[in-house]
């Protein structure tokens, strides 16, 4: 490919000081409307030293977590806005100018400093001009006013074919986001800006699933460009559930699981393996369940709810070790839908509903500890007079694949549990950690990921606009700027099993039969299916994988 020397030379509103050679691509004629109109923007300023303010009315407080049995379950959406306006993305926290150079991938900007706001455009450099600066700038916010108008500050409807689906031409927020990271990847600073610009004219929170993947990705680029290599655990939206009331937390997984199937297809599916797997077992045996997952709570009521009516009774006793992760773990405290609130605790709630209910149940929380120091003596497990079911959902794949695998050790170690049975839920997409591309191909697989949730949760909230539907958007955001949201197609996984000594069980009709009847109340675009191959239950949203389902067993030849 032919090459061209561009030089930048200090501009007021730039990061950047003094002047750096970049090698820049030529243009590609395949390129897109979008990314042609964007090189022919000159000088762009930057927005990044303007203040960026994340609404305040993200930060939720509260009190208690858990409905008791006897009160009224009714669950309202909180605080419904009109969004026929669109606001706009603002900025709180300053990013400033900063000295760089042209570093290997990714680029490393100084420590920021605070700027005089109301000096920076004042200042200028010896090969600036105000008035031509000005006259570039009014353009380009002509240029940008024309990408709103074509793009559509809309709102969002309930329809199912809403916020153009996965047609990729109209999904033009991915049109920017990952050129951008593209751009970041190769150095190209000029363009990085260009797009930046333009990301920040049209994000927006509150409005179609393009602007508040657009808002998202700008955040999470931005918080790379000024600190690459880290994941975001504690900045603005990407730690919403951090800061959620228990009550406001609860009440918002509850609802988001009665309107979005994400984690209700898998957590029903779960739960009716657990029958399935005890239903083979001696009816005098205890159930003792590993939770190793992200419902902090939710999933259980309707399994103990079933286990009264399974035939012959509940079990004598049911366990529930809760696993939660450590919070001392940076790439935990940003990985989305693991971290709850500060101090919530689920377990007295759960107990009072499960004695309304006639549940001999007990519950072991183990706080703060790390998966890879499980064992037997720790969750005080007996495989004589109890049956073992560890629910592994939408955790494993935070665990390294590589240097070391941290994933298969674990497999071994919960194998080594002896568990009748092992339920591995996850997401079904590439891998995105450093190992298995650069930052631009591992960011444009993040992006997938989010704009199927966002997707999704438009259909789901019917457009409308609330705390609780920013707060479960926000905890998906993460995934764009957390390094341990890796993930991992199931193929992938399934061979991981089978290596360490796991054989494939089918679910039984049950099962499928019951998350198919379930997945009938939500949006028709969701899928189940159901793959012959290798006996996974596979959730698909507009005809593009979400996630997989699988039962495992130990093989009796490896025991």
């Amino acid at each position: 490919m032919i090459k061209h020397q561009n030089s930048l030379s200090y501009h007021p509103s730039s990061w950047f000081f003094d002047t750096m050679t970049i090698d820049v691509p030529e243009p590609n004629s395949n390129s897109d409307p979008i990314s042609d109109w964007l090189d022919t923007l000159s000088d762009v300023p930057s927005f990044l030293d303007e203040p960026f303010n994340y609404p305040e009315d993200l930060n939720f407080y509260g009190d208690s977590w858990w409905i008791p049995p006897n009160q009224d379950k009714h669950i309202v959406n909180h605080d419904i806005i009109d969004n026929d306006i669109c606001t706009s993305f603002d900025y709180s926290s300053p990013v400033n100018t900063a000295t760089s150079t042209i570093p290997p991938e990714p680029i490393i900007l100084d420590h920021p400093q605070p700027l005089d706001l109301s000096k920076k455009r004042k200042t200028s450099g010896s090969d600036h001009n105000p008035k031509v600066s000005r006259k570039n700038q009014n353009r380009q916010m002509n240029e940008a006013d024309e990408i709103k108008k074509s793009t559509g500050h809309k709102r969002v409807t309930n329809k199912s074919t809403t916020n153009n689906g996965n047609n990729k031409e109209g999904r033009w927020a991915e049109h920017l986001l990952n050129p951008c990271a593209a751009a970041i990847t190769v150095g190209n600073m000029n363009r990085v800006q260009h797009l930046l610009y333009v990301l920040h004219e049209l994000a927006s929170f509150t409005c179609d699933a393009n602007h508040r993947l657009a808002a998202h990705g700008l955040h999470a680029l931005t918080h790379h460009l000024s600190s690459p290599g880290s994941s975001s655990s504690s900045v603005g939206v990407t730690n919403f559930a951090t800061y959620a009331n228990h009550k406001f937390f609860r009440d918002s997984l509850i609802n988001f699981n009665d309107i979005n199937p994400w984690f209700r297809i898998p957590n029903k599916i779960a739960n009716l393996s657990v029958l399935q797997i005890i239903g083979e077992q001696d009816k005098l045996k205890k159930l003792h369940i590993l939770d190793i997952g992200v419902s902090h709570g939710v999933q259980w009521p309707t399994l103990l709810e079933e286990l009264t009516r399974r035939s012959g009774g509940p079990p004598p006793l049911v366990r529930l070790t809760v696993i939660t992760p450590t919070t001392e773990n940076g790439e935990f405290r940003g990985t989305p839908f693991v971290i709850g609130p500060a101090g919530y605790n689920f377990s007295s709630q759960l107990l009072a509903f499960a004695k309304a209910i006639n549940i001999n149940l007990q519950i072991n929380r183990l706080d703060n500890f790390p998966l890879q120091n499980l064992n037997s003596q720790v969750i005080k497990s007996s495989s004589d007079d109890e049956t073992l079911v560890i629910c592994a959902q939408f955790r494993l794949h935070n665990l390294h694949h590589s240097n070391p695998d941290e994933r298969t050790e674990l497999l071994r170690i919960l194998k080594n549990l002896e568990p009748k049975g092992v339920v591995l839920s996850e997401n079904n997409i590439e891998c995105s950690c450093n190992s298995c591309g650069d930052f631009a191909t591992s960011f444009s697989r993040r992006v997938e990921y989010l704009w199927r949730f966002l997707d999704s949760t438009s259909v789901a909230y019917k457009g409308r606009e609330s705390e609780e539907r920013r707060m479960m958007e926000g905890e998906a955001a993460k995934a764009l700027t957390n390094v341990g949201e890796m993930n991992e197609r199931k193929e992938k996984w399934c061979e991981r099993m089978r290596s360490v000594g796991f054989v494939k069980e089918a679910f039984g009709e049950d099962a499928i039969d019951g998350a198919r009847a379930l997945l009938r109340k939500y949006d028709s675009n969701w899928e189940m299916r159901v793959e012959e191959r290798d006996g996974c239950v596979d959730l698909w949203w507009k005809g593009q994988p979400i996630s997989f389902c699988s039962l495992w067993k130990i093989d009796s030849q490896c025991k």
